[in-house]
């Protein structure tokens, strides 16, 4: 916050932000004829679009005060947008003006009282967000006077023709140490501590706790050859303090961290070991290494590099040494106070930093626990260290933009170091100092509590360019990427480049280089995305671009990044430099899935990216099932239309290069790769600003979605349409989550971590429990058959648990894996063809089950189905027509059906391993079975490792893991939800559970709940008060079960979130609505809607022979009968005989669109909204109505009808449902609007 006062004395408290696209309208208030005779007639909205960075300031009121826009190139077509720098060099040789410290101002508007100190306001943020910032450029017409704002902050440098006009461009420019300078740096002195101490202690009083009073003054006092202590300075007074030492503990480092990328922070030994005698299990570590590390660490792990040889380093040095010069004489240390404005950024508090590997004593090196001999080979590193570490770091927040000015002066203390390294506690919040660090992947079995960053010497140059690739640069680019996986497809497009300028297929490509002191360092390879019209119908990309201000041609596609991590601070930079010179406007990059060999499913799948971190992942769009058939012409595209290979989609564009990312190190881990901890992860993965680093997923297959079974294949387990292969394809989690393999088999609450079933740890912050619950082995009750027992004189085994050996041949069906298991049996074994097979259990799966076996050819005489007594007179299907229709499909296949039947014996109490026979009881005579394989559905319930896990740990456990309305357990680190849990008793709502809700709605609202401990942008959330405490959350989203039944029917059921009641019972019930059934299950046409009380869809049942579109179904919920063409009066009036041909309709494709319920949301704002001063909304009319406010002659919906059409609310109402046909019109155009009627 900063104050600015009007000539006139009037005062007001302002900020700067990012400008947003709802700021247009004000900044089109404040534009004059002066602004645009300054800066040309402007498309505000196209500026903003095409602008890197663009400011708001506003008051305390949020009032737009002033707004300035900035580009990386000149307006007014002064000069091209990919050569400028030469065109301004030649202006002013003493202005070292580049494309990396220079920005040039295309618009400023402001409010006329306070314009001068808006201002000086936004160039001081500007400044303050871009540290490599120095230059703003200012072009107007040489006629032209600046006006007296923009006058007191640009001096002209000269004139400059234009490339259109006849006419000269005065050039202004504004420097950087006007506004926000650089910091002068020189070594501490004891005098200092008066003005550090009060920095340090406003933030942290342990040191001086530990060490006393003068621990800073005796820190200065110490200084010698291996240790030195800065400060930064402004008008004499020290605002900043780093420690720096020599020495570092190596050989801990190397026991934790993978520091291969830097050649173990070490100079080069002949006696060095770098690589394995077997190279192919070198090969095949590195890949599971690059697997098992999150995505931000593959890279790193990717760009093996070998380190600046010394000849180099000395050119390097002195670059530096010479940029540093120039920029200190560039950057004179201002006098006068200034008032600092908040950061665009709202950047993190003062940190400090430790990095005290020298001081590590006997007795805590003792205590640590390091790791043991690795399983993968490690380089060993017989040089001597090249890295010096930060102890201590803080600098004012006033000043923490400017912390890395501290690195030249303290790399000039250490000549001989080319590395500066500091470790920090994981939770410390990213400042700007580590923000050009690079972290470093620690090993898997590093116990250390903290994150080790690194920052190589020739990370300082300034020099770096970026450029467009030649034939010379390929023996630099073959040196850079000589460790990449897929150097081969680098190269090959490399050269495809050098050549043609095209790919093969004719679409032109682009290489460029970055180049530091004569070093290529960098190489990105892109083309024109050709695949334009499908990428904005799949992927969400409006959520970051207004598409029709990019032409097709700016769409660049992104096949190759790589950058040497010394320059990984660059990354942006390089990617702003690909968008200007390729004049560009957007980069897309795809991320394919892997098959199940391991190999690319696409031929052209491009090397992994080092930038993926720095672009947004972007979501991807429900797609509409089109009846193609019956729309003929008017079908969309096939651009559209088409059904490539999946793909996760990230982006970046011109207005993201400078805008920052939240970065979270908080270690999230979540136990159990279910619906909900998908949904999860899915949630924080697609928060485009912010980047999770530490997020890990422990499961016992790892992710699911790996295409086990073929997509024709029947499915085994029955579907809640939360997720699908596709699904997992266009999220890429792998590309985002460290995925650990294993059972947790205990939680370690004291020191924050999760015990694996292979005795490996894994530590955490923040546990996330939803491993649900599972299908168990069942516990015969070991009842001897001959004696004729029935069921009432068998004891009840089913809380009992399994301890024996699990056999062979049984199989408990919870994951695709066990799926893919089970598969194999079945052909491995000639289970076709011979043998029988016994389905046990009464839930949907066991006939999908059932299905998936007839399906394979199983012949339905050796298929036994045996159900268990049930738990509840509630059927997992619930619907006698659809029940009774599976009963006829079975026995029409020749399946035996046994019902009320408990399992007795295995093999007659002998050795059950393998199940050659079952007997079961019943409540008449008990039966035996011959047995080749045997399936298990009995009840789920929480796995006896999980809960083992859960108890010993302290968890609150009864029946279930014991939860609040917030997720939290007991413990405030742990939380959990899904089918594992219930809620407190203190909620008196046993009956609900989050079984009862939609998984993959439970996972969005968990993920919701956590982001506020992240994301500064929330708004704080408020206590519930007192008396609505105790109230359980109702989540709308609606559950779904769906899959293949015996007789081929496809099945699906989508309905409200309810506690289980037989459907008589519902239907009994006075205020239950309306059935409407066409067709007859047995027949496979069978579709019932049950439409509630109050007009809208509350169930929907389908069973059909044909394979129908459950995703349009889906939408179809919650919807009122209205909206569906009047459904209940047609269906009244005898015009619908087929529900399945009558939403297959054009009319109703518009209701299955990914942006219809924004549509709903924008008609009801417009009909709440008072749009007339002498009328009420429509809103407020229907209020006074049933308030009997006013009481119309006629019945309230005909006045209210009447009123609409009469009003200006019609003409809205039609101009915005227009407005969304025709902007999505590629996806609905089987609609007319005016302009083709």
């Amino acid at each position: 916050m900063s104050v600015l006062t009007s000539p006139r004395g009037k005062v007001e408290v302002v900020h700067c932000r990012r400008t947003e696209s709802q700021d247009v309208y004000c900044i089109k208030s404040l534009i004059r004829k002066f602004t645009c005779k300054l800066f040309g007639k402007l498309n505000i909205i196209y500026l903003l679009e095409k602008a890197n960075l663009a400011v708001t300031l506003c008051n305390d009121k949020e009032e737009i005060m002033a707004q300035a826009t900035f580009l990386d190139y000149p307006n007014w077509n002064v000069a091209k947008q990919d050569d400028w720098v030469s065109v301004f060099r030649e202006l002013d040789s003493d202005i070292p003006c580049t494309p990396l410290n220079t920005l040039f101002m295309h618009l400023f508007v402001a409010v006329d009282e306070y314009s001068v100190g808006c201002c000086k306001e936004i160039l001081r943020t500007v400044y303050k967000a871009v540290p490599e910032l120095h230059f703003i450029f200012l072009i107007v017409p040489s006629y032209m006077s600046l006006g007296s704002t923009l006058i007191t902050v640009f001096d002209q440098v000269g004139n400059i023709p234009c490339l259109t006009y006849e006419e000269d461009f005065a050039v202004h420019i504004c420097h950087r140490h006007s506004h926000y300078p650089q910091l002068h740096v020189r070594k501490a002195r004891v005098e200092d501590h008066d003005d550090l101490m009060p920095i340090f202690m406003r933030y942290d009083t342990i040191l001086k706790e530990t060490y006393g009073e003068y621990f800073l003054a005796e820190l200065i006092e110490a200084q010698d050859e291996e240790n030195h202590a800065v400060v930064c300075e402004v008008e004499g007074t020290a605002v900043g303090f780093m420690s720096v030492c020599s020495r570092v503990n190596m050989q801990l480092l190397h026991e934790c961290f993978d520091l291969g990328p830097f050649h173990g922070l070490c100079f080069p030994h002949p006696d060095d070991v770098l690589e394995s005698p077997q190279d192919l299990s070198v090969r095949r570590s590195q890949d599971a290494e690059l697997r098992s590390s999150s995505q931000g660490s593959q890279k790193i792990v990717e760009e093996l590099q070998e380190p600046v040889s010394p000849d180099t380093m000395e050119n390097i040095q002195g670059n530096i040494a010479r940029e540093a010069a120039s920029e200190e004489a560039l950057t004179a240390v201002q006098s006068g106070n200034v008032s600092e404005p908040e950061d665009i950024e709202k950047l993190s508090d003062i940190s400090t930093g430790y990095a005290q590997y020298h001081h590590v004593s006997s007795r805590s090196l003792a205590s640590l626990v390091l790791p043991e001999e690795p399983v993968h080979f490690r380089p060993i590193y017989r040089g001597a260290s090249a890295a010096f570490c930060i102890q201590l770091f803080c600098i004012d927040e006033k000043y923490e933009a400017r912390s890395l000015d501290f690195m030249n002066f303290v790399f000039s203390l250490f000549s001989d170091k080319n590395f500066c390294v500091i470790s920090l506690p994981h939770l410390t919040p990213e400042f700007f100092l580590i923000q050009n660090f690079v972290k470093m992947v620690p090993f898997n079995t590093c116990t250390l509590e903290q994150d080790l960053y690194v920052f190589h010497r020739a990370g300082l140059l300034k020099s770096i360019n970026i450029r467009f690739a030649t034939l010379l640069d390929t023996p630099g680019v073959e040196n850079l990427v000589s460790t990449l996986m897929l150097n081969k497809s680098i190269l090959e497009d490399l050269d495809r480049y050098n050549k043609a300028r095209k790919d093969p297929d004719g679409t032109l490509l682009q290489a460029f280089v970055a180049e530091v002191a004569e070093q290529i360092v960098g190489i990105a390879v892109i083309r024109n995305e050709m695949d334009i019209e499908y990428i904005r119908s799949h992927y969400n990309i409006e959520d970051f671009i207004y598409f029709s201000h990019h032409q097709r041609e700016e769409h660049g596609h992104m096949h190759h990044f790589a950058l040497n991590p010394i320059f990984r601070h660059y990354t942006k930079f390089f990617l702003k430099e690909i968008l200007r010179l390729g004049f560009k406007s957007c980069l897309y990059y795809r991320v394919y899935p892997k098959s199940r060999e391991g190999k690319f499913q696409n031929p052209y799948a491009h090397s992994l990216t080092s930038a993926l971190h720095y672009l947004v992942p972007v979501r991807p769009r429900r797609q509409i099932v089109y009846p193609l058939e019956k729309l003929g012409i008017n079908a969309p595209s096939k651009a559209v239309s088409k059904d490539p290979m999946s793909y996760a989609l990230n982006h970046t564009n011109r207005k993201l290069t400078l805008e920052p990312k939240i970065t979270v190190n908080a270690k999230i881990i979540v136990v159990g790769a279910s619906s909900v901890g998908i949904s999860f992860l899915e949630t924080l993965v697609f928060c485009s600003h912010m980047k999770f680093n530490n997020l890990t997923l422990i499961s016992t297959h790892g992710l699911p979605g790996k295409k086990l079974l073929d997509t024709e294949q029947r499915k085994f387990l029955a579907s809640d349409h939360c997720f699908n292969d596709k699904d997992y394809a266009l999220m890429s989690l792998c590309s985002w989550v460290n995925v650990v393999v294993g059972r947790m088999t205990g939680i370690d609450r004291a020191a924050k971590h999760v015990v694996l079933s292979t005795d490996e740890i894994v530590p955490y912050d923040h546990l996330i429990l939803c491993t649900g619950q599972q299908y168990q082995v069942p516990c015969p009750t070991e009842a001897d058959i001959s004696q004729h027992l029935t069921n009432r004189e068998v004891p009840n085994s089913s809380q009992r648990r399994y301890t024996g050996k699990v056999p062979c041949n049984h199989f408990t069906l919870n994951e695709e894996e066990d799926c893919f298991k089970a598969l194999i049996w079945i052909r491995n074994n000639s289970i076709t063809t011979e043998g029988n097979i016994i389905v046990y259990g009464n839930t949907i799966d066991t006939y999908t089950t059932v299905e998936t076996l007839l399906n394979l050819g199983v012949s339905g005489s050796r298929i036994h189905l045996v159900q268990p007594p049930p738990a509840s007179t509630i059927t997992c299907i619930n619907n006698y027509s659809v029940e009774s229709a599976v009963a006829d499909a079975l026995g029409a296949a020749g399946v035996t059906m046994y019902r009320d039947a408990i399992l007795a014996q295995w093999n007659d109490g002998l050795h059950p391993d393998p199940i050659y026979s079952a007997s079961f009881t019943t409540p008449t005579k008990p039966f035996r079975l011959q047995c080749s394989m045997f399936f298990s559905f009995c009840e789920k319930n929480v796995d006896y490792e999980t809960f083992k896990a859960l108890n010993d740990a302290c968890l609150v456990y009864d029946s279930r893991l014991v939860i609040d309305t917030n997720f939290h357990t007991n413990d405030i680190a742990i939380r959990a939800a899904g089918s594992l849990t219930k809620f407190s008793n203190r909620y008196y709502s046993n009956e609900w559970t989050h079984s009862n809700f939609s998984s993959k709605e439970i996972g969005f609202q968990l993920a919701a709940a956590m982001l506020h401990l992240f994301d500064p942008t929330l708004e704080p959330v408020t206590e519930p008060p007192a008396n609505l405490d105790r109230l359980i959350p109702m989540y709308k989203g609606a559950k779904i079960q769906g899959g293949i039944l015996p007789g081929s029917y496809h099945y699906l059921h989508i309905a409200k979130p309810a506690i289980p009641t037989p459907l008589e019972v519902q239907m009994a019930q006075p205020n239950y609505g309306l059935e409407l059934v066409t067709g007859s299950a047995k027949n496979g046409t069978y579709f019932r809607i049950h439409i509630n009380k109050y007009k809208m869809v509350e169930t929907i049942t389908c069973l059909s022979r044909e394979p129908f579109p459950a995703s349009n179904y889906i939408r179809l919920f919650g919807q009122h009968e209205q909206l569906l063409n009047n459904l209940c009066a047609r269906y009244d009036e005898n015009l619908i005989t087929d529900l399945y041909s009558y939403f297959t309709e054009p009319w109703c494709l518009a209701l299955f669109h990914d942006r219809f319920i924004d549509l709903r949301k924008e008609l009801r704002q417009i009909l709440a909204s008072k749009e007339e001063e002498d009328l009420p909304s429509i809103e407020q009319l229907a209020h006074q109505i049933e308030d009997e406010e006013i009481n119309p002659t006629e019945k309230p919906r005909q006045y209210l009808k009447r009123v609409f059409e009469e009003s200006i609310y019609k003409t809205l109402v039609e101009r915005s449902t227009l407005d969304y046909l025709h902007y999505n019109r590629y996806h609905l155009p089987m609609y007319a609007w005016p302009g083709i009627v």
